[in-house]
């Protein structure tokens, strides 16, 4: 259970961090947490992280980052990378529109400020979805566990693996600040051993 609870926190911290401007709050948060900043060996290291206020640092240097990977330079969503004429479907025909009714899985645009439910960050929000649906089949007994590592493993299959890796080297690239450097070091990192571990896991139940 306390590797399916990692999965979770790696699924929603990852969904955070590249769906949208971060806050003073998750800065705050991040400085004082050494568990969560071991994840980010370059931030620990980067001197303005350490010298500049929170808010400083988002306005001049993480944000400006976000804006420059996210919505200027690079298209986080999976359609401009699996569709041959590179256009974002925002309406129901989008692939993964069906994965997510099947789970009541709902988008909210408006707070999550994408135009497409193929977004990057809501990909990764619905496999933390998919994990912490696990999590209570286990703690309640329910014999669809099985199903639902399976729907994991399709998911990651089938969408975030066909495109986020080539979009995340990307970003890597483009990234000015080293929050955003190590964070997509590590969701290639995770992205691959969690394939490898839910591929094992199936295998064994």
């Amino acid at each position: 259970m306390e590797q399916e609870r990692s999965r979770s926190n790696l699924y929603a911290l990852l969904s955070r961090i590249l769906l949208q401007e971060l806050d003073v709050e998750f800065i705050d948060r991040l400085k004082n947490d050494a568990t969560m900043l071991e994840f980010f060996p370059s931030l620990k290291e980067w001197d303005l992280f350490n010298e500049l206020d929170a808010a400083t640092l988002l306005n001049e240097h993480i944000n400006v980052d976000f804006v420059n990977i996210s919505l200027l330079h690079l298209t986080p969503y999976e359609g401009f990378y699996v569709r041959d004429d590179q256009m974002i479907e925002t309406g129901g025909a989008n692939p993964v529109t069906d994965y997510y009714s099947a789970y009541n899985f709902v988008v909210d645009f408006e707070k999550a400020r994408v135009v497409a439910p193929d977004h990057i960050a809501i990909e990764l929000e619905f496999m933390h979805t998919l994990v912490e649906a696990q999590i209570k089949a286990i703690e309640a007994g329910d014999d669809n566990v099985d199903d639902i590592i399976a729907l994991q493993k399709e998911f990651l299959n089938k969408h975030l693996l066909q495109w986020v890796p080539m979009y995340l080297i990307s970003a890597k690239y483009e990234s000015r600040t080293p929050l955003y450097h190590d964070a997509t070091d590590m969701a290639i990192e995770f992205l691959l051993s969690d394939n490898e571990y839910l591929s094992q896991t199936a295998k064994a139940v």
